[in-house]
C-alpha cells in the first residue's frame, strides 16, 4: 500500500513570537557564536519562568545531564539509578562518567518511577539518583528526595520532557540537587538543539560554568585549571530560545488544550480496555510535552501495525514509546521490569503540538478509534 503524505505530525515547532527578528538581530550584530547577549537574556527569561535561579544554557540536553552529573562529582564505580523506561540519553551521561547506571521499573499507571521502585534498585554504591519527568507527567518527586537525602545519595531532575510542570505547588527543577532541560526541536519549548543546567549550590554551579566552557577560569581568560568541554549554546540558538520562552505561557496552554481535546474524545473509548490514557493525579500538574496512549494488549506487533495504518491510510505519524533501556545491547543484563517492557510494547505517542486544532484532533481521535478496532478485530 502507498503510504499517503504526512498530514500530522508526531511534533512540529511553533516560531510565532519574535525568534526570527532576535535571530536576524544577532546576525546583524555578528554574534553568531557563544558569546552575544541572548545567552544570558535566554538564561535569565528561561530562570525566571520557572522561577529557578540561575540557569546555565548549553548545546543539547544531554550534555545538560551529563554536566549535572560531573558537577555532582560522579565518578568511575558508582552507581545511578535511572529509569529504564526513558530516552537513552538518561543513562549515557551517567556512563559518561565511567558510572553504572541502574535501572528502576516504572507504575502502570503514571509510566513513572515510583519511591518503591528506586528503593529496590538501591546498592551501596548508589551515589544519586537521575528522576526523569517521563511524557510531561512529574514522578514523584518530593518522596524520592527525601529517600535520596536520608540515605546521603543526590538527586537529579531531568526535566526535559516536563517544561512547566508542577507537583504540590513546587515546580519540577526546584526539587532536586540538579535540574536539566532539553530545548530540542520537538519540545515544548525550542532552540532547535540546546538545553540547560540548574545546580543549586552555588560553588557546583561555578564548576559546571567552568566544565562547559573548555575548563576555562570564571576570571581569568585562557587559564584551564581544569579539563573542561565545549558545550556551549550559540547566541543564534538562544535568540530562538527567547523568542519562545516569551510564549511559553501560550505553549503550555495549547499542551493542555490539545491534552483536554484528546481526553474528552477518548474516554469512552478507552472504558472499553483497548487503550489507556495518561493521568493527572491531584497535587501533580502535567504539560502533556505529548499526548500518548498506552494499548490495552497485543505487543510490538499490533502496535505496528496500528502506527503502519495510521500513516498509511490517514496520514496520522505517531511515535512508540522509548525501548526500555535494559533491552538495549550496552546495558543489557539479567533485568526483569515488567511494567517497563509493557509500557514500551504498548505506548503510541499521538500528535502534539501549538496549532493543532480541535477539528484535526477529532479527525485523529476517530482514525485512531478506527484503526485500533480493526486491527484487534483480526
Amino acid at each position: 500500500m502507498q503510504k499517503s503524505p504526512i498530514h500530522y505530525p508526531v511534533s512540529q515547532p511553533l516560531l510565532a513570537g519574535k525568534e526570527k527578528q532576535y535571530v536576524n538581530d544577532a546576525i546583524d550584530a555578528g554574534w553568531i557564536s557563544s558569546s552575544g547577549e541572548y545567552i544570558p537574556r535566554f538564561e535569565k527569561a528561561v530562570s525566571s519562568f520557572l522561577q529557578l535561579d540561575e540557569g546555565i544554557a548549553v548545546c543539547n540536553g544531554t550534555v545538560a545531564l551529563h554536566l549535572a552529573c560531573m558537577g555532582l562529582d560522579l565518578k568511575p564505580g558508582m552507581e545511578v539509578i535511572v529509569p529504564s523506561l526513558t530516552y537513552v540519553a538518561s543513562a549515557n551521561a551517567i556512563a559518561y562518567c565511567g558510572a553504572q547506571p541502574v535501572f528502576a521499573d516504572s507504575d502502570l499507571n503514571s509510566w513513572n518511577v515510583t519511591r518503591e521502585s528506586i528503593e529496590n534498585a538501591w546498592t551501596p554504591k548508589t551515589a544519586g539518583v537521575i528522576l526523569v519527568h517521563l511524557y510531561g507527567l512529574p514522578a514523584p518527586t518530593l518522596e524520592i528526595a527525601d529517600l535520596c537525602r536520608s540515605r546521603n545519595a543526590w538527586l537529579i531532575e531531568d526535566c526535559a520532557e516536563a517544561f512547566g510542570a508542577s507537583i504540590q505547588g513546587h515546580n519540577v527543577g526546584s526539587i532536586g540537587d540538579a535540574a536539566t532541560f532539553s530545548f530540542y526541536g520537538n519540545k515544548i519549548i525550542s532552540t532547535g538543539e540546546g538545553g540547560m543546567v540548574f545546580m543549586k549550590d552555588v560553588q557546583r554551579r561555578k564548576g559546571v560554568k567552568m566544565l562547559k566552557g573548555q575548563g576555562m577560569d570564571l576570571n581569568r581568560r585562557y587559564w584551564h585549571p581544569i579539563i573542561g568541554y565545549n558545550y556551549r549554546m550559540t547566541n543564534v540558538c538562544a535568540a530562538i530560545g527567547l523568542g519562545q520562552v516569551e510564549m511559553a505561557s501560550y505553549h503550555l496552554s495549547e499542551r493542555r488544550r490539545i491534552a483536554m481535546r484528546y481526553l474528552k474524545n477518548l474516554k469512552s473509548f478507552a472504558n472499553e480496555g483497548l487503550i489507556r490514557l495518561p493521568i493527572e493525579p491531584t497535587g501533580y500538574h502535567n504539560v502533556y510535552w505529548l499526548f500518548s496512549i498506552v494499548l490495552g494488549s497485543g505487543g510490538t506487533h499490533i502496535r505496528e501495525e496500528v502506527q503502519n495504518m495510521l500513516l498509511s491510510k490517514y496520514g496520522i505519524e505517531t511515535r512508540p514509546f522509548f525501548i526500555p533501556m535494559h533491552k538495549l545491547p550496552m546495558y543489557a543484563g539479567d533485568f526483569k521490569f515488567p511494567n517497563a517492557e509493557f509500557l514500551g510494547d504498548h505506548g503510541i505517542n499521538l500528535p502534539t503540538y501549538s496549532g493543532l486544532t480541535d477539528e484535526s484532533i477529532d479527525e485523529i481521535c476517530l482514525s485512531l478509534e478506527k484503526t485500533i478496532r480493526e486491527v484487534f478485530r483480526k
